[in-house]
């Protein structure tokens, strides 16, 4: 840690494993972070045995105190958050916070998000990137303000998307460039080096909560957008059509289509064809099964056609 930083210190707020790799750069930088906020713990599996967030796993793995509060307005939890004295409040994948909690420590509190904002305000950045088959995105890291993803830009870095990535591979190749962007935010507010730049709304776009509707698959779309959809829902939680998930896909050559959405097997590989043409469905989870490859699939098929309609 450099002279200027000395002395100041973080929590940290964050939830799933896109939020642990940040926290640990922070560490790994000698960056002072005195506690850290996540969920409370919640039943799972079929034993509903208490699971811990990942980020509380991470910061029990550095001996760090772990808050776990279930309202975020809660007195005691504000009071024991105010006890750090922190100098900075960081926040990757949590919760919306209240003002009474941002406004808290004296250096503000910053989000990283994971577009270029103020492109994809909102909660699902990096699945819409790859749905709208964008070529680049990034991470930002902001201030937080009154509205969702609003607040004044800290600092941007930006990386290609790969013509054959899923939402789950640009999710994993932007979560070293997260963290290191946390960090180089970090540093240069703690040296007052911040050079700010307010987002214009008319450039801003949305990202929103995927839903059961917005899963399904659009078969007014082109082959091209069905794939992008497919991938950018994939592995989780899956472009569905009827009862099956369709968890990755890829173009196909021949010009084949049909009034109504069929899948069927075409030597030795699964297909879905359908009004404005067809792609190959190379990964397919049908409903009460374990996922599959489509050529798994395929070859378990009793006949050559599955209408999905």
């Amino acid at each position: 840690m450099s002279s200027e930083d000395l002395g100041k210190s973080v929590i940290y707020m964050g939830t799933p494993e896109f939020a642990v790799a940040p926290l640990k750069a922070l560490i790994q930088a000698d960056i002072s972070v005195v506690a850290v906020v996540t969920v409370a713990d919640k039943p799972a599996g079929r034993g509903r045995k208490l699971h811990e967030s990942a980020v509380k796993k991470a910061a029990n793995d550095f001996g760090i105190p772990v808050l776990q509060p279930t309202s975020l307005k809660d007195a005691a939890f504000l009071a024991e958050l105010a006890s750090f004295n922190a100098d900075l409040f960081v926040v990757v994948a949590f919760r919306m916070l209240p003002e009474v909690v941002w406004n808290m420590p004296p250096l503000g509190t910053f989000n990283l998000h994971g577009s270029l904002l103020p492109a994809y305000r909102g909660a699902a950045p990096i699945n819409w990137a790859i749905i709208n088959g964008d070529t680049k995105t990034g991470v930002t890291t902001f201030f937080l303000d009154k509205d969702i993803d609003t607040g004044s830009i800290i600092q941007q870095s930006e990386i290609s998307i790969s013509e054959n990535w899923t939402a789950g591979e640009l999710h994993d190749a932007m979560m070293p460039l997260g963290a290191d962007l946390v960090v180089n935010t970090v540093h240069s507010i703690f040296k007052g080096q911040c050079t700010l730049q307010s987002q214009s709304s008319e450039l801003a776009t949305h990202a929103p909560k995927l839903n059961r509707e917005n899963c399904r698959l659009d078969f007014t779309k082109s082959p091209s957008q069905i794939i992008s959809q497919i991938k950018g829902l994939s592995p989780f939680p899956g472009a569905y059509f009827g009862d099956y998930k369709f968890i990755n896909a890829a173009v196909c050559a021949a010009e084949i289509s049909s009034i109504n959405p069929v899948l069927f097997r075409l030597k030795g590989g699964l297909f879905l064809k359908y009004s404005k043409g067809n792609i190959e469905i190379t990964s397919i989870k049908a409903a009460g099964k374990r996922q599959m490859s489509g050529k798994d699939f395929a070859n378990g098929m009793q006949i050559d056609e599955l209408p999905l309609i």
